[in-house]
């Protein structure tokens, strides 16, 4: 099973160079097309747009591959706790998700408002 993995990884290493030359040229197409028009911004070369793809990233992202790795601790952590909990504990969760979950754009103060005018509470 461990050849085929690296078989995979070999077999898509020279891919990458050519999707980041995909990704800039279509930057550069679509910064050319678009923004000299509407903003009257320069065209810019096809280096220029792997540069500015280079800064989105620093900016906006990393250059790590976690994607919903980054979101694991918390259902790791939840599911630890949900573990730790008894019985009684997890069925009061499981109700107090479900009476403040929405209904059709009720929320759950609406639901107890209701229930207190049913009962004659306000």
């Amino acid at each position: 099973m461990r050849n085929h993995s690296k078989c995979k990884f070999w077999c898509f290493l020279p891919l990458i160079p050519v999707a980041i030359a995909a990704f800039s040229y279509v930057t550069m197409l679509l910064w050319n097309a678009l923004l000299p028009v509407i903003f009257h911004l320069p065209l810019i070369t096809f280096w220029q747009a792997l540069g500015l793809m280079i800064l989105a990233r620093l900016l906006f992202g990393s250059f790590c591959h976690r994607g919903a790795g980054h979101h694991r601790h918390f259902g790791h952590d939840f599911r630890n706790k949900w573990e730790t909990m008894t019985p009684e504990e997890r069925e009061q969760f499981m109700k107090m998700r479900n009476s403040c979950r929405p209904s059709w754009g009720r929320y759950c103060n609406d639901k107890k408002e209701e229930e207190n005018l049913g009962t004659g509470k306000v």
